[in-house]
């Protein structure tokens, strides 16, 4: 018997047009170049006998139940997304999709991120998700302002230095 988890809150829907063309380049990677290698490999490995000591089998079962796993996931993922398009007519404030330069008002080390929704976030591209704590204290604010954010090392103070979309 499982242990019972709540359920994981949902994350906004929301995407840039290149992270929902990425995402659907690769659902259709998935389906129509990656499925059918792993299907022929699992057919050989199939073949050749017994398959409860055919470590090429057993790897092959395994792989296709993840290519599966991520196709139905984007599957039903991408049909629910929404695509946001274009930038704001106010320019200086945060919103959804903005490259975002912070200071950081204690120390005085900068920092770049580009706010993006929860399927496309790249911590090695500075690209955060909407849904994080960071991303949801900056939204709304204005070039030079200074606000509060709660992260993993405590508190911290930011002023906004540059905002671009």
């Amino acid at each position: 018997m499982s242990r019972w988890r709540p359920p994981s809150p949902s994350s906004t829907a929301i995407i840039t047009r290149e992270g929902f063309e990425r995402l659907k380049a690769e659902l259709d990677h998935l389906w129509h170049t990656l499925r059918p290698e792993v299907v022929k490999a699992l057919a050989a490995a199939a073949a050749e006998g017994d398959r409860s000591e055919n470590a090429e089998y057993t790897y092959r079962k395994k792989q296709l139940g993840e290519i599966d796993r991520r196709a139905r996931y984007l599957s039903k993922r991408i049909p629910s997304l929404k695509v946001a398009e274009g930038a704001p007519a106010d320019r200086t404030m945060v919103f959804f999709g903005a490259s975002i330069e912070l200071e950081n008002v204690d120390s005085g080390e900068s920092v770049q991120y580009r706010i993006v929704g929860p399927d496309e976030t790249d911590a090695r591209r500075g690209w955060i998700s909407i849904d994080s704590p960071l991303a949801r204290a900056v939204l709304k604010k204005r070039l030079d302002d200074e606000f509060e954010a709660e992260l993993p090392s405590g508190r911290t103070r930011f002023a906004i230095v540059a905002v671009e979309y």
